[in-house]
């Protein structure tokens, strides 16, 4: 990398090739992330040939550009949004300040282990799905695994920038630790717990993209307000690329429910034997899998109350959702929360300091959008005629952080006994069965325009191509 015009190697807005000290350092380290690439990235995909759009700008008419490339030849670009003149601090204790361009002396540690915990999560998911195209159910579905998987190298990168650029050596160490670090390793694992799941069937990747990438955005949202502004222009454009992530899961778990729908009008049964023979996903299995993401995911907001995001809030590191629209005074000192307890064998509400419970907060305004996803599933089942209704469980249910960890609660929201849970878990959470099932159809379905029997094709193409465009060329 020593003698390169980063401008078209690293396309970026950060005036990469007049900073000398960054560039040494990328240049440390990109060996490094090809070599992580290499070894746990996409499986028997070096060579391939893949329709993907990478971005060149932050400009919103014209952010990125489509074509063909091989994914270790991906430019892995850093950008910034643009500058918010005389940008002000609105919340915690900093009101109403300057935004800070370097990092504060007081917050350096707690700053580097947010990013540090962000960065984390993007390689991890790239290592889970690695992989995934070895059984895609159609080209344009494995188009679009490739394309979520380097936009998560992105956004590693982006991630490192930060690093390397505001954090010195300790920075620096920390970069590497994210090449260190495996998803399900057992000596080193990734940081969080939903990024150490296996991923091990595309119904999992489709809810995966669907409710944990959507916790990807949230958190995202709540860094983007923060008042180190270079964390906050970093992760407003992450989220323009984020989207089309939730994208690939609403829309894959809708064609797969679609293509049962069919089949279950087509034989004029809801027996989930019957439609398995059939090799179709039955909805009852959907529900366990929708049951089993959403309850790990919701975890990766932490415990219901913390004194750490009272701690981030207060120094301006990170907001809430939407913070700019909130009408209250952005300090919320004095104001409260209701979260959830257990007493006597039922759950209960209690109010508690707002600023201890803002985990909480973030993961309710979750559960509201996740919902509304999983509406817009049910109407594909309801235009079908089928009176079956797919559910986000309680937000108490198979929880393993917070109060509620370990807590026995259906579903529904009852608190359960032991035996209880146990006659029941594999109504409610997917078995060793549904998991082989579902295995069992995994299938590489490589002609253009075709698609493996479980899942229907897509309304349209990517980039107004049509469905059987060559997404992918195998050389």
């Amino acid at each position: 990398m020593s003698n390169i015009n980063y401008s078209e190697k690293i396309p970026n807005n950060v005036n990469l090739n007049e900073d000398k000290t960054l560039q040494r350092a990328l240049e440390h380290w990109q060996p490094g992330f090809l070599g992580w690439w290499q070894d746990v990235g996409p499986e028997s995909s070096r060579g391939f040939d893949v329709y993907l759009r990478t971005a060149i700008s932050v400009d919103p008419s014209g952010w990125a550009q489509f074509g063909y490339v091989k994914m270790p030849e991906y430019r892995w670009g850093i950008f910034l949004n643009q500058a918010e003149k005389e940008r002000k601090i609105h919340f915690g204790d900093h009101l109403g300040e300057p935004a800070w361009q370097d990092v504060p002396g007081e917050h350096r540690a707690n700053l580097r282990r947010i990013i540090v915990t962000q960065g984390d999560t993007e390689p991890a998911s790239v290592e889970q799905q690695r992989h995934l195209g070895l059984t895609a159910p159609s080209l344009y579905d494995m188009r679009n695994l490739f394309q979520v998987n380097v936009e998560e190298g992105r956004h590693l990168w982006a991630m490192v920038y930060l690093l390397h650029r505001y954090f010195g050596r300790d920075g620096r160490e920390e970069a590497e630790a994210l090449l260190e670090r495996r998803s399900g390793d057992a000596n080193n694992p990734r940081i969080l717990g939903a990024f150490n799941e296996k991923t091990p069937d595309w119904l999992s990747f489709f809810m995966f993209t669907y409710f944990t990438d959507r916790d990807g955005k949230y958190q995202l949202c709540a860094l983007a307000e923060s008042s180190f502004d270079p964390l906050a222009r970093t992760t407003k454009f992450m989220l323009t690329e984020e989207a089309h992530h939730m994208f690939v899961g609403e829309s894959g778990v809708s064609r797969i429910v679609q293509r049962t729908c069919e089949v279950m009008n087509q034989l004029k049964t809801d027996d989930p034997g019957k439609l398995r023979a059939a090799g179709v996903i039955d909805l009852p299995t959907i529900q366990r899998y929708l049951n089993f993401h959403f309850s790990v995911t919701i975890d990766l907001f932490g415990a219901d109350q913390s004194s750490n995001a009272a701690t981030f809030y207060s120094a301006g590191l990170k907001g809430r959702f939407e913070e700019g629209k909130r009408t209250d005074d952005h300090r919320l000192h004095g104001a409260t929360y209701k979260v959830l307890d257990v007493v006597d064998g039922k759950l209960v509400e209690k109010e508690v300091p707002m600023l201890n419970a803002l985990n909480e907060v973030l993961r309710d305004d979750y559960i509201k959008d996740s919902m509304a996803g999983v509406a817009r599933w049910n109407k594909v089942i309801e235009k079908a005629g089928i009176p079956f209704r797919l559910q986000v469980p309680h937000k108490a249910f198979n929880r393993q952080i917070g109060t509620l960890a370990g807590v026995r609660v259906s579903p529904e929201g009852r608190v359960v006994s032991e035996a209880e849970w146990k006659a029941n878990v594999d109504r409610w959470l997917p078995s060793e069965a549904d998991r082989a099932y579902v295995a069992s159809l995994m299938g590489r379905v490589v002609e253009p325009g075709k698609f493996a029997n479980w899942i229907a094709a897509p309304a349209i193409g990517i980039n107004r191509q049509p469905i059987d465009f060559e997404y992918v060329r195998f050389n």
